[in-house]
């Protein structure tokens, strides 16, 4: 059996299934007997067809759909009405990762793309460092002085800078997603932008010889910040490349179905963001050695790390439950 086979077999129990989830989470009191039993007859079909996706066709966009059907039916048919923190609790210690699992080679293009820029930018102004007037924008040109780097900062608003960065980083990553309804074009450009300008610093601090205080000021926030601008581009792509090809699916359907998806990842990011801006505004302009700098971003990275693996255990645990009770 194929695909198209498969979802022609099945499709109208998917239907069915997805009208009584809306029913029984909006009108609890009038559901009968007759509705639950018909509910877990369609939960308990749905959930082995999952199993037959996952292994007859893993990397097709049916294993997705029905993955996230069964959840809902799941949660909807063995638990209580969780309250908001626990929602938000679930969202992030698994929901999110789950998506970062699933769209991993978008988020890994953001990143491409992103390098792109910066090595070109870099390879550019190491040739010649007059070349940074032509790329980056003037005000930033004209602007930066490597050797008055770190000086100055006694006389930052800590808090109101925290609070711009933040501002600013988070419109970023939304331009970086709403930039899917273009087919990704002004995704792509933001990221490979982005990454020209920090190429290009970075090659004219290199021309100076202070790369290493350039990167001391930048990695403490720059990793977990540059991650989140990563996983928003990466919606962004996703949903560009889903309406520039559709598939089996009309256009219409695809932003639907991935523009949920990219939100849910967008909305991740938001937490990275504050972690990013904190650090940026009171730990980067901090008194601090640059070595101790280096140090908040190898935290940084191992809290990362730890996130992502925690998350990934479970969202290990969640699916094991959802097999053993289907």
């Amino acid at each position: 059996m194929n695909v198209k086979q498969f979802v022609k077999m099945h499709r109208e129990e998917w239907k069915q299934l997805e009208q009584l989830i809306v029913t029984m989470s909006k009108r609890r009191n009038a559901i009968t007997g007759d509705t639950i039993t018909k509910y877990h007859r369609l939960y308990q079909k749905t959930a082995q067809n999952l199993s037959y996706s996952q292994t007859y066709f893993p990397n097709d966009e049916v294993t997705g759909y029905l993955n996230g059907l069964v959840s809902k039916s799941h949660n909807l048919l063995y638990k209580d009405q969780v309250s908001s923190f626990k929602q938000i609790r679930q969202f992030f210690s698994t929901t999110f990762i789950g998506l970062l699992v699933e769209q991993w080679k978008f988020v890994a293009a953001a990143m491409i793309l992103f390098l792109i820029g910066a090595v070109g930018s870099f390879i550019a102004v190491v040739n010649d460092p007059l070349h940074i007037y032509a790329i980056l924008p003037a005000a930033i040109a004209q602007g930066v002085d490597p050797d008055q780097l770190g000086k100055g900062h006694d006389a930052v608003d800590s808090s109101l800078m925290s609070a711009s960065i933040m501002t600013n980083n988070i419109k970023v990553a939304i331009f970086a997603f709403a930039g899917g309804i273009t087919f990704g074009l002004v995704t792509v450009y933001l990221l490979i932008y982005n990454g020209i300008i920090i190429g290009a610093l970075a090659a004219l601090f290199w021309h100076h010889e202070k790369s290493y205080d350039f990167w001391a000021y930048i990695v403490p926030h720059g990793i977990i910040e540059l991650t989140a601008i990563f996983i928003a581009g990466g919606a962004g792509l996703l949903m560009g490349y889903k309406l520039f090809v559709p598939g089996q699916y009309s256009r219409g359907y695809q932003l639907k179905h991935h523009a949920k998806r990219s939100v849910q990842l967008l909305l991740g990011t938001i937490p990275l963001f504050v972690i990013a801006g904190v650090i940026e505004g009171f730990i980067t302009p901090a008194a601090i050695s640059l070595e101790a700098k280096y140090i908040v971003a190898f935290l940084t990275v191992i809290g990362l790390v730890l996130y992502v693996v925690i998350g990934k255990v479970n969202l290990y645990k969640s699916k094991a439950r959802v097999d053993f009770d289907s």
